[in-house]
């Protein structure tokens, strides 16, 4: 098991989310760099959609009581075992006994751990995340507390050949700070003005203090509106940018609300919203249109990266580990 010796800022356990109850009103939450957790599976022999744990912005400190495998992605928070540093996107061991701690933040926002087997919390309508808006899943519902113990299945002797593995940089999302990130328009573009279009898409947004794994709220020049009211309601997405009547555009990301009345300017291609988990209060960012071939093509590079390395790399048999469900 791994014990929480201290819990850090906001830790969850999560993995790809809880889909298919949306029209229920519960939301998908999981991972909100769903690319991370998945490349941080695949290096400890998971399937992509395991539970492993959210860090963001402080990392934790844990204690391994048997020997974990384990790998670190996204954001860096100097990942130390022992005191000793140790990089991120790499496989490692951590020794029975051994402590997992964080110098400091170097870059990113939220860093994902997973470890051999994945984090064996319960079930919850098939999924293993924490959902903090409805304070269920994960463990207990909410962020890890001091003294938490969180369950590991038994470890595969065969999981040690992938000590060392790496996963390559140039495979992984452009993270960067202030990214332009790619948008869809619309699809309620009747509600803004064009001079509100043009804010929109001419102006560098910074983010709000105001933010969370519900949505980025971002400060600028507000976005201009044709049209006063509101929907009456409509789906939500991950990525969805609504437009409030103050003008400042909100992000909504994986504990979003199912469906919601602000008008959509744009939406998130998938394919960047690894950019978004990568951005905290006070980053900067702005708005690129691109079509929805565009975004396919950026969508199946990417993940097609991931694919690409668990078949060129990931060399262990499958009967000894999960299958990678890509």
């Amino acid at each position: 098991m791994i014990e929480v010796l201290k819990p850090g800022f906001l830790t969850t356990v999560q993995d790809r989310g809880r889909w298919g109850y949306q029209s229920f009103g519960v939301g998908i939450a999981g991972a909100i760099d769903s690319f991370a957790l998945a490349a941080a599976n695949l290096l400890v022999g998971n399937r992509e959609g395991d539970a492993g744990l959210e860090m963001t912005l402080v990392g934790p400190r844990l204690k391994f009581h048997k020997d974990t495998i384990l790998a670190i992605t996204g954001a860096d928070f100097n990942p130390m075992l022992e005191g000793n540093s140790f990089p991120n996107w790499t496989c490692h061991l951590a020794a029975a006994g051994s402590t997992l701690s964080f110098g400091g933040k170097k870059k990113g926002v939220r860093a994902y751990l997973a470890v051999a087997g994945g984090i064996e919390v319960p079930l919850v309508m098939g999924s293993r995340s924490t959902y903090l808006l409805g304070q269920f899943g994960g463990f207990k519902g909410r962020p890890l507390k001091a003294k938490d113990l969180l369950p590991l299945p038994p470890l595969a002797r065969e999981t040690h050949n992938l000590i060392g593995t790496h996963f390559p940089e140039k495979l992984g999302p452009p993270y960067e700070k202030n990214p332009t990130l790619r948008v869809i328009p619309g699809p309620f573009a009747d509600f803004f003005s064009e001079e509100g279009i043009r804010i929109f898409f001419s102006t560098e947004y910074t983010i709000s203090p105001q933010s969370n794994r519900m949505g980025y709220r971002l400060q600028g020049e507000p976005v201009t509106r044709s049209k006063p009211e509101e929907l009456i309601t409509c789906g939500l997405a991950n990525g969805t940018i609504q437009v409030p009547p103050d003008g400042q555009p909100i992000i909504l990301l994986a504990d979003r609300q199912t469906i919601g009345g602000y008008p959509i300017i744009a939406t998130v291609i998938q394919a960047d919203l690894p950019l978004i988990a990568q951005g905290g209060p006070g980053d900067k960012l702005r708005f690129k249109s691109v079509t929805v071939d565009e975004a396919r093509e950026a969508y199946l590079k990417l993940w097609g990266n991931l694919k690409n390395f668990k078949q060129s790399v990931l060399s262990l048999p499958r009967s000894a580990l999960n299958e990678p469900s890509l």
